[in-house]
């Protein structure tokens, strides 16, 4: 046996020493390089020339925010609440509750309680709206099935039952003489006859409520308010909803002929109507019709692209609009904070690899798992513009939501995603179903705080830090939110901002974050936002935001009407300058003036010359310049003489 050699044992004791101080090394040089990725600075740009979209005041809205049972009138609190959040649109239909409204008689049947028919009165709301929010607008339904509620007498007794409570039984169908299954679930032992509760209601019956509300001998309300209508509620699932008049699904066939005869007669009826369809219930219903294999001329089609291809083709035969804004329903399945936080990418990220995408695995009628990517508005664009043609006006609308958590802070950081994002690719409607804690305070600091136009706002870190910014009507004052999706690290954000100008000085920052659970908002002056001020000047500045928050940034324009005179020279308040805003073209005026101009050069808002206008002659007084091929905008005019320069603001709205 050889002993061993010590010098050998030192060289492996050094080497490992060695080994172990350069593992340490790379380690600690990869934990600096990972926590510097991780604390790097978000870069947000504002260009605001670009990518302007009108934002839509509808994405400010919810559901059934108005009572509709006469004798309970929605409370003056609520109202008021309303009010202050800037609550601006409301989809009162209620729902599965609308597909058999009867309006003559006020009453509907319930398809998730046991299909009673109970009291219902859409005027009531329309009273209420008219009379206490006029800065809000709603949306009613057509209904297509062909059955309404047609009396209260045939009721299951389900006070006498339990007291009203409700079970696992309340979908049986016992109506109508049922006799329930005590051991729950949704098939009675004997289900209700329907037709002791329900009636018949062609298209005819379904649309005569526009004469009765907007008719001359109706009820005058006004049209331009109640001008949505949406055309009956998520039919792709009636052999499950309303399982007594439809317990097997019609084809698709079938519910587009019942679409076209309704929404022909509401056209007929009022002109202006807004047609909004076809509300499918989920994700996996945007692509498929039940078990049905959708062909036209032999190609395959996704539910969505049927429906939208079938519209367009009869829309082309009978030269009558069909369709006016296309709607979905969405209830994401995902739970974890992570997920729920990035459901907003669902609608136009085209890189966004979805971990609840479903039904799109069918959109090529097999079942293909490598389909991911959702981006479902995107995709509805697309198919709108191949069937109807560029330029279709057809918009896009989510009127009901609702996603898997009780966070606040999550709650009021997802909505705001959605919010942003919408504006900025000009979604008309958004009327969450399930509205929770933490969305009145979103839904206030973006109705209250946000502008008209949306403008281009771009992040280097978009997944988990992003920007959406509006600017107003004149291009003076523009808003920045920031949303920041990081669960647990603040954020550096630097702003650049083209084609808007920051004038020097101290600017409000209104933030949420941290919210607790019970709710914070009371009022415009009572609620959850801190706010603090930021100094900016030009077209950049800095700003600290804290995790899981939304911020909002309110900037004012740097460049107004002022008159820029030299010392010895008094200033040239004594030209005039109107009509202003101006359509068409406007009038420059002199009163009383030593200082003749000699010309007069237009600058657009960023800084481009435009037009450079000579001063026809020394007596003249005024100068009238035509503008018809200008674009609406802002633009800045120096008026210029041999030893001045006076500065004004135009705004074109041609």
């Amino acid at each position: 046996m050889h002993e061993p050699d010590a010098n050998f044992s030192l060289n492996k004791l050094f080497n490992y020493l060695n080994m172990t101080r350069t593992l340490l090394l790379i380690f600690l040089i990869s934990f600096f390089l990972l926590n510097t990725a991780f604390s790097q600075d978000v870069t947000i740009s504002v260009n605001a020339a670009a990518d302007n979209k009108p934002v839509s005041p509808y994405l400010y809205g919810r559901n059934n925010s108005f009572s509709n049972v006469f004798g309970t009138p929605t409370t003056e609190s609520e109202i008021q609440l309303y009010r202050e959040a800037g609550l601006r649109f409301s989809r009162e239909n209620n729902g599965n509750n609308a597909t058999k409204y009867n309006w003559k008689r006020k009453i509907s049947s319930h398809p998730d309680w046991y299909n009673n028919v109970y009291d219902h009165d859409w005027g009531l709301v329309c009273q209420t709206i008219e009379s206490d929010m006029p800065d809000l607008h709603a949306m009613f339904a057509f209904q297509l099935i062909g059955k309404v509620a047609a009396n209260k007498n045939n009721n299951f007794n389900d006070w006498g039952y339990n007291n009203s409570q409700w079970w696992d039984g309340v979908g049986q169908n016992l109506a109508g003489g049922g006799e329930v299954n005590p051991s729950g679930g949704h098939d009675a032992l004997t289900d209700g006859d329907p037709d002791l509760y329900l009636m018949d209601w062609p298209a005819d019956s379904t649309t005569a409520i526009l004469d009765h509300w907007f008719g001359s001998d109706g009820l005058g309300f006004d049209p331009k308010k109640f001008q949505y209508w949406s055309m009956d509620n998520e039919p792709e699932i009636w052999s499950g909803t309303h399982d007594d008049v439809m317990p097997t699904l019609p084809s698709a066939n079938a519910f587009m002929d019942m679409y076209f005869a309704t929404a022909k007669k509401a056209r007929e009826k009022f002109p202006d109507v807004k047609l909004v369809g076809p509300v499918p219930a989920n994700e996996w219903q945007w692509y498929r019709w039940g078990d049905e294999s959708l062909t036209i001329g032999g190609q395959y089609y996704c539910w969505l692209e049927y429906f939208i291809k079938r519209v367009a083709d009869e829309q082309q035969t009978s030269g009558i609009r069909l369709l006016d804004v296309l709607d979905i329903h969405w209830y994401p399945s995902e739970s974890s904070n992570a997920d729920v936080l990035q459901l907003h990418r669902v609608f136009y990220d085209e890189s966004y690899t979805y971990p609840g995408a479903n039904g799109l695995k069918t959109i090529n009628g097999g079942w293909d798992n490598s389909l991911n990517k959702e981006y479902i508005f995107k995709r509805i664009e697309d198919w709108l513009d191949e069937h109807f043609g560029e330029g279709h006006g057809i918009t896009l609308c989510i009127s009901e939501f609702g996603a898997n958590s009780s966070d606040p802070t999550i709650n009021a950081v997802l909505y705001a995603s959605m919010l942003g994002t919408f504006s900025e690719h000009g979604v008309e409607i958004f009327t969450p179903w399930t509205w929770k804690t933490g969305m009145w305070e979103t839904l206030h600091l973006f109705s209250r705080y946000a502008k008209t136009t949306s403008v281009r706002t771009t992040s280097d870190q978009d997944n988990m830090v992003s920007g959406y910014s509006t600017m107003n009507s004149t291009s003076d004052s523009l808003t920045l939110m920031l949303v920041n999706r990081d669960l647990s690290s603040s954020k550096t954000v630097n702003v650049n901002l083209t084609g808007f100008s920051v004038a020097h000085g101290s600017y409000t920052v209104l933030e949420l974050s941290s919210l607790p659970g019970s709710e914070t908002f009371i009022s415009h002056s009572n609620n959850a936002l801190k706010e603090r001020t930021i100094n900016a000047s030009g077209n950049s500045f800095e700003i600290s935001i804290p995790p899981l928050s939304v911020t909002a940034i309110l900037l004012k324009g740097g460049t107004s009407d002022v008159v820029l005179s030299t010392p010895d020279i008094p200033e040239l308040h004594n030209i005039n300058l109107f009509p202003n805003p101006a359509t068409g073209s406007f009038t420059l005026e002199l009163t009383s003036i030593d200082k003749i101009p000699s010309k007069v050069v237009i600058y657009n808002i960023r800084g481009e010359k435009c037009a450079t206008l000579n001063w026809s002659s020394p007596q003249k007084s005024t100068l009238t310049v035509p503008m018809e091929r200008f674009e609406s905008g802002v633009y800045f005019l120096e008026i210029r003489g041999d030893d001045f320069i006076c500065r004004k603001k135009l705004v074109v709205k041609n």
